[in-house]
């Protein structure tokens, strides 16, 4: 095989921890708690393969007509990993960001966001963005009345918006995902990044989350390493 292609911009939709622990007798809490090890885990094997960034979807607006049990079950985690785990984030100097819409979250929640954005933000070894709250149809909403209200406020004119201002007034001005993976073996997008992945490679291994470790990874980079990536008919190399 050629030499391994690292993309620039991964993003992972986080999928299957209910069912790999339903498999193996386990509350589904259980499957939560193995997959956020494996977030680290694999998170910090990507930054050290070469990935400038990492977007991750672990927690859509959806997933809040899930029961309360498991809702509080995976806000409380969330608090409790970043809050203590994904520190090594900040000594490895990756800037931590969070996409979504913050408002709606706990007060815990958004006090540890408010934290890891805070004490990342001069980090620049790589991008770790958290998708929680999250829905792609949202953001480009939100993106949409941003730049209308720009216009009220005739910062901009109508003629100024362009894809790329479009793009930089989104959650975070990020780069288009290059790879996308979803664990499980389920087969679509699920409302994540919708105008980042306007050209992205998609990739959909049947491997439940928590079991996507470093071996899994690397056979996406060798499926990534095989495509021939076009744009419009044009052959794109980064």
């Amino acid at each position: 095989m050629d030499k391994i292609k690292i993309p620039y911009h991964i993003g992972i939709i986080v999928d299957g921890n209910g069912r790999w622990a339903k498999e193996k007798g386990l509350s589904r809490s259980m499957g939560h708690l193995e997959g956020s090890k494996t977030l680290r885990r694999i998170s910090l094997y990507a930054f050290e393969k070469g990935v400038k960034v990492l977007s991750a979807f672990v927690f859509s607006t959806e997933n809040f007509k899930r029961s309360k049990e498991e809702v509080d079950y995976l806000m409380n985690l969330f608090v409790k990993e970043f809050g203590t785990n994904f520190k090594i984030f900040k000594e490895k100097n990756i800037k931590v960001v969070f996409s979504g819409e913050k408002k709606g979250l706990p007060n815990d929640v958004q006090e540890v966001i408010a934290k890891m954005e805070e004490q990342t933000i001069n980090n620049d070894a790589g991008i770790f963005n958290v998708c929680i709250n999250y829905g792609g149809r949202k953001e480009i909403v939100e993106t949409s009345k941003k730049l209308a209200q720009m216009v009220v406020d005739e910062k901009i004119k109508i003629e100024d918006i362009s894809e790329e201002l479009f793009k930089k007034n989104l959650y975070y001005d990020l780069p288009d995902i290059d790879l996308l993976i979803r664990t499980s073996g389920e087969i679509r997008l699920s409302n994540f990044m919708l105008y980042q992945l306007s050209y992205a490679e998609l990739y959909f291994p049947k491997t439940y989350f928590p079991d996507f470790l470093e071996k899994e990874f690397d056979l996406a980079l060798e499926e990534y390493t095989k495509r021939d990536r076009r744009y419009g008919g044009i052959n794109y190399e980064k």
